[in-house]
Order: C-alpha cells, then structure tokens, then sequence
C-alpha cells in the first residue's frame, strides 16, 4: 500500500492543457471561435449543462462541423433541477435547445439547422437535399421501433421477440443504406444525413447493450464502421456519451428502459456499473495518453464542491478520494478510510460524460474510484434515480465548468 498524494503533490502532475475556445471540441467551452476574432460570432447556442439532450448534440455538432463562431448558454434540463427563470423568459416552453442567429430566436433542432444552413451553408448536403430526406424517414423509422422495444413493457415473450425483430428489421434497412456508400458514412462524406442519425443511434447502442443484451455496434458490421468513421473525427469525439451516462440518464429522459431479463442483459449490466470499463462497445478508438490527467484536473477543479455534495462526510471522504487519485496516476494501491466505499462510488457513478470529461478519461476515474472503493467494501453508493436526475443538478456546481 502506498500513501496518498497530497493536493499540491496531486496538482503538480495535473499538466493536462486544451484550448476551450480555440482547440478541440469540449463541452466545457462557453465560447467556440475556430481561430477567429470574438467580433465574428453571430450565433448563440442554448444547451443542457450537461451535455445530454440529444437534440443539442446535433446543432452543436453541426457548428462545430462548420467551424461556425458561436457563444454557449448552458441551461438546465427538466429532470436535473429548475429551470433557469430568464431561460423561461426567453423560451417560455423551456425546451431545449434553442438558439440565437444575428438576434433571431429559433428553437426544434430540425428548424435551428434549416435556419443555420440558410445562413452559413450546408454540410455537405442540406436537410432537405433529395438524397438527405429518404434517410432522415429511415432514421424516423429507427427511432420509433427503438422505443418500441426498450419504452414499453412486453407482455409475453412472444411481444418480446416480435419487437426486437421489428427492430433488427430497421436496423437491416440501415445496414443496407450504409452499404450502398463506398465509405463508412450514409453519403459518400461526412453530411447531415449522418449528423441526423448520431443522437439516437449512440443511445440506442447504450440501451440495448445495458436492457436487452442487444449490442448494436458489434453485431452489425456497416453501422460498426460508421461508428468508427464517427470516432475518426475531433468533432464527434468531442460530444460523445459512454453506455453509464447513457443508460442511467436514459429512464427519466424516455418515461422508463425495461430490461429483458435475459443473461447477456445482466451481464452487460454488471459491467457497465461496475466495470471493466475499458473494452465495452462505446468506444474504439485508441486511448489518448492524456486520459489520467484530464480526468485528474477536471476532478481538481470540482474538488470543493465534489467533496461538499458527497454522501460521506468531508474528512473521510477527502482523503479517500486523494487515495483515488492517487490509484489513478501511480497504479499503486492506496487504502481510503474505513466507511468510505459508498462516497466512492456514489462518485464514480455520477461521473457524466462529456460534461465532466471525455470518455476514456471518465474510464479511467471510474475504475480507479472502484478500485479503491473494493479495498474497504462492497456497499454501493445511493440508489441513481429512476424517475429524475436531480442528484445531478448543476446548481451545486454552477460557478466553475
């Protein structure tokens, strides 16, 4: 056993460096310019603060395709705590996103994007070009057999089958639109005919993998590669979930996920809440070599607040998670206090990604946080809410990103 880093000692190795504004696509960025001048913004986005909504990854990926200047205003979902009061003002509906073209409001993604191709051009192709269209009924399609089968509750294995081959189905005619394309995506380039599908294609591959032991990427070989094109971009990569974000924020989102039963489900299950993180199919490409340090210094930075909302108390709780960290930059075991396994992992399971910090980086947190969390017990953190997320309310966490 080893002993903990101090802070100071933890913060000397915490070199990781990016440009929020300049660099690669970040959520934590509050201002995107692409190595333009601030004067050349004209657009403001309103997302969720962390980074979820599926509809706000499509228009922020689309800027950030375009490499179009734009500011963030970060707002909070329904099932994560009270909507901001001047949000309600601006969008008395309160849905996200919404944003802000040379002072025109605009809100419905789909809307958002017509008005942005309107103005900067489209990507690729347009969301009403002849070949765009067909596949956005296609990724229409997709989605309803998709929430057909993990929305609604089988009331006999039989319904369970038939809606799991109504969707494979689907998921054949996507296949057959892949293959049609000599490269990975659905036209022959990157387009909006792929920015479409990227939302709900990355949670579909989340929730069936973790409730119905269904593994969308692995068992189709076209819409594998196209989440590997996907990967090959700093763009996608930048708004990318992993499966526990996805599925534990999922319930709420969707009106409830209804598990199968089945052994590949519980098994996924077991392993998306409780690892091995690393090799599950939500991401492929290699690890960066910086994945410690970014997650030690995202965890630097909250550290304050992420000690002060903790379910144990701050002392204990403190020092178990510098025996964490610890665990994570040195690969050396490090003993917390006794008690402290239910912060730790109470902790590791609220990691959020991309809000908190990019995929492999959370992988990595979350296994040192479990690692360390098994040396003093098996308890588990606070029971994750099934019918909101307000555990995870950015109030807390308000003043710093």
């Amino acid at each position: 056993m080893t002993a903990p880093l101090s802070w100071s000692e933890l913060e000397a190795q915490a070199d990781f460096q990016t440009d929020p504004i300049h660099g690669p696509t970040n959520a934590q960025a509050r201002l995107r310019l692409f190595g333009q001048p601030e004067s050349a913004v004209r657009v403001t986005l309103y997302r969720d603060n962390h980074a979820w909504c599926p509809y706000c990854q499509k228009v922020w990926l689309w800027l950030e395709e375009k490499q179009v200047p734009y500011r963030i205003e970060k707002v909070t979902m329904f099932c994560y705590g009270q909507k901001e009061v001047w949000y309600k003002r601006k969008v008395p509906s309160g849905m996200l996103p919404a944003l802000e073209l040379d002072g025109q409001l605009v809100t419905e993604s789909d809307d958002i994007l017509l008005v942005l191709e309107g103005a900067f051009g489209s990507l690729y192709r347009g969301m009403e070009d002849r070949e765009v269209l067909p596949l956005r009924r296609l990724e229409r399609l997709l989605f309803r057999a998709w929430c057909a089968w993990l929305c609604y509750p089988a009331r006999s294995p039989r319904d369970e089958q038939r809606n799991r081959e109504q969707f494979v189905t689907v998921v054949h005619q996507v296949e057959a639109a892949l293959a049609s394309t000599p490269g990975p995506f659905f036209l022959s380039e990157f387009s909006t005919a792929d920015l479409v599908f990227v939302p709900y294609v990355e949670r579909m591959n989340a929730s069936l993998f973790y409730y119905k032991g269904y593994s969308l990427r692995e068992e189709n070989p076209h819409l594998a590669a196209w989440f590997d094109g996907l990967e090959s971009r700093a763009t996608y990569r930048g708004t990318q979930s992993d499966f526990h974000t996805h599925v534990h924020d999922l319930p709420p989102q969707m009106g409830g996920c209804w598990e199968n039963g089945t052994e590949p489900a519980r098994q996924n299950q077991q392993r998306v809440d409780g690892g091995p993180w690393l090799g599950l199919p939500d991401v492929r490409y290699p690890e960066p070599e910086t994945s410690r340090v970014e997650a030690l210094q995202r965890v630097l930075k909250h550290r304050d607040n992420i000690i002060r909302v903790n379910p144990v108390a701050d002392q204990p709780f403190e020092t178990a998670l510098r025996c964490a960290l610890t665990h994570l930059l040195t690969g050396e075991e490090c003993l917390p206090p006794a008690g402290t396994d239910v912060g730790l992992r109470y902790l590791r399971d609220r990691i959020n990604v991309p809000r908190d910090m990019s995929i492999y980086a959370a992988k990595r947190l979350r296994q040192a946080l479990e690692a360390t969390a098994a040396l003093v017990g098996d308890r588990p953190g606070p029971a994750i809410p099934t019918r909101h997320r307000r555990d995870q309310d950015p109030a807390a966490f308000a003043q710093s990103v």
